[in-house]
């Protein structure tokens, strides 16, 4: 085959590519090259400054999260693609977090865990990539490895990294999941989008603790997100009043992105709330055993937590809220639990009620 026909039959296959990941469920797919110099330079300087806070992992893997051909021998190119997650029906994000007695779980993690459907999904569509081309060499990744995604998904054109430092897409905003397929096929690479943030600050403003410290930079030791999710220990004192009734993520600064007004419902039923998340209030929540909380978000992401930290971030938010006898009788009845991290929080939310240590011993 000569080297035009090779061309022409690439991006054919471009394009069939792109019909069978629509098939699968995925909304846009892209082809990347594996340079991505410019994103390690920028991850170096990130974690120079300790953006990264505990979340170690992101430097233990060295250079192998920024030079794909390192993490799988053999890579040439990353296929990504995008998947929409926005659940409707679901509660109004913003009401929910106006509501001190309810709790704000980011939109994504509503329903099943997205990991392993995306996953599943992307080695079905290797494979069918893999029949029509021969053998090849590749592997599927989603938020499992180290992997470069935000790089690697503008570089391909899926969209362009944002001043919060999500991906943006003109037509469907920032609420969809990447994955990514490792592999050694040459295929073309797909164009790279041009970036429309303008002087648009909305994201930078509205972050609760300021942890958009400069546009498209993002201290992850002050982000929401990372403080409920990341951190397993002591939330740091200085940040608890501003989480507010945040109990695991934060939207805001997608909420009150501009380019959101496009974004499209997810078609997954998988990602539509289960057990009522979009609209909890936080006092049941706070009553759940352990046992409650590992069955009822049995296939969420929320569990990997632990019931800890979901007690230590409830316990915040019930120091934020309104104060009411139901509350302050919830709190006690956890002030004497076995987890000192839990004890430390409740009884902060006390003291946030004016309910001291003296007080919650003897009234």
């Amino acid at each position: 085959m000569s080297e035009i026909n090779t061309a022409l039959a690439m991006n054919d296959l471009l394009e069939d590519m792109r019909l069978w990941a629509q098939s699968y469920g995925f909304q846009q797919l892209g082809i990347s090259d594996i340079n991505l110099v410019n994103a390690e330079k920028s991850l170096s300087k990130w974690l120079d400054a300790g953006f990264h806070g505990d979340m170690n992992y992101m430097e233990r893997h060295g250079s192998k999260r920024s030079r794909p051909e390192e993490l799988v021998s053999g890579t040439v190119r990353v296929i990504t693609v995008r998947m929409d997650y926005w659940p409707e029906p679901a509660a109004e994000p913003w009401a929910v977090l106006e509501n001190d007695q309810q709790g704000f779980i980011s939109r994504y993690a509503l329903g099943r865990d997205y990991h392993k459907l995306i996953r599943k999904r992307l080695s079905k569509l290797a494979h069918k990539i893999e029949k029509a081309v021969g053998e090849m060499g590749f592997r599927v990744f989603c938020d499992s490895a180290p992997v470069m995604e935000k790089a690697l998904a503008e570089k391909s054109g899926l969209g362009w990294v944002g001043k919060h430092s999500n991906i943006l897409n003109r037509e469907h905003g920032s609420y969809f999941f990447l994955g990514e397929i490792y592999t050694d096929l040459p295929l073309p690479v797909t164009q790279k989008t041009s970036e429309h943030c303008g002087s648009c600050t909305a994201c930078i403003d509205i972050c609760p603790t300021q942890a958009i410290v400069a546009p498209y930079q993002v201290d992850g030791r002050r982000c929401i997100s990372y403080l409920t999710i990341e951190l397993r220990g002591s939330i740091p004192v200085e940040f608890r009043s501003m989480m507010g009734n945040r109990i695991y993520g934060c939207d805001d600064c997608q909420l009150i992105c501009p380019w959101n007004k496009f974004a499209q419902a997810t078609v997954e039923s998988d990602y539509l709330p289960r057990h009522g998340l979009d609209l909890p209030q936080l006092i049941d929540l706070f009553a759940w055993t352990e046992q409650e909380f590992l069955s009822r978000l049995e296939g969420s992401p929320i569990r990997r937590i632990g019931y800890e930290c979901w007690l230590r971030n409830i316990a915040v938010a019930l120091g934020n809220a309104t104060a009411s006898s139901d509350i302050i009788t919830a709190l006690r009845a956890r002030l004497n639990h076995h987890s000192e991290l839990v004890q430390e929080h409740v009884q902060w939310a006390l003291d946030q009620h004016g309910q001291g240590r003296e007080k919650s011993e003897n009234g």
